[in-house]
């Protein structure tokens, strides 16, 4: 019966109201990455455990724009376009909560840090993790407006993040006067490459918001 399918119109508005919580995921996913730079930085560990609390509202919210995704594919013959959107917002999705996996990592890693002195390459650390947020933001922005040429442009703030890692591992590596225990060393290693990584998931948003928009991986 005609009826028993969802009309068109039907499928576009819950099509959109699936856009607006990968939106609302992704704001989490900022807020989540601001945390972990108050906890990092300025020594926060309220900061640190909120972190881990909005972490959980991330994961059921993901698991839940997922079977929206696979509710919407199974429930009328999509047309190309939208199908392409839905598998890209899947994709996404699960780059949004590694990003917010990693933050909590961060934020575990600034608890660990809070007993020993601020190391001097942190300002360092700081450009870093501000330019991983950059690249956040850019990625949700060219998801809501469906700016494909924004989304590449991603790629480029990614370079820069990769050179950050280049510098500070081998700041932090080559140390030969180091005093008492490593482990903070070792810490900001774990941070780095935590940001080298929330980088790289930032760059595949801005890729599947191009691949949404032109239909070109």
């Amino acid at each position: 019966m005609e009826g028993s399918r969802p009309t068109r119109i039907q499928f576009e508005r819950q099509l959109r109201r699936v856009q607006r919580d990968v939106l609302r995921m992704g704001a989490l996913v900022e807020n989540s990455c601001w945390l972990a730079r108050k906890a990092l930085f300025d020594r926060d560990l309220e900061a640190a455990q909120q972190i881990a609390v909005q972490d959980k509202h991330i994961d059921q919210l993901y698991r839940q724009i997922e079977v929206d995704c696979v509710s919407l594919i199974s429930m009328q013959t999509p047309m190309t376009q939208d199908l392409r959107l839905l598998s890209a917002l899947m994709q996404l999705i699960r780059d949004l909560e590694r990003i917010g996996d990693y933050a909590e990592d961060l934020g575990e890693i600034a608890i660990k840090l809070f007993p020993y002195p601020t190391d001097a390459c942190m300002d360092q650390v700081q450009v870093m993790l501000d330019r991983c947020r950059a690249m956040l933001a850019m990625g949700l922005a060219s998801l809501s407006d469906l700016d494909a040429e924004s989304g590449l442009d991603i790629k480029q703030k990614d370079d820069a993040v990769d050179s950050d890692y280049e510098t500070l591992y081998n700041l932090l590596a080559c140390q030969t006067d180091v005093q008492g225990s490593i482990e903070p060393i070792v810490l900001l290693v774990l941070v780095i490459r935590h940001l080298e990584r929330m980088a790289d998931h930032a760059t595949n948003i801005g890729k599947r918001v191009a691949y949404i928009v032109t239909g070109q991986r």
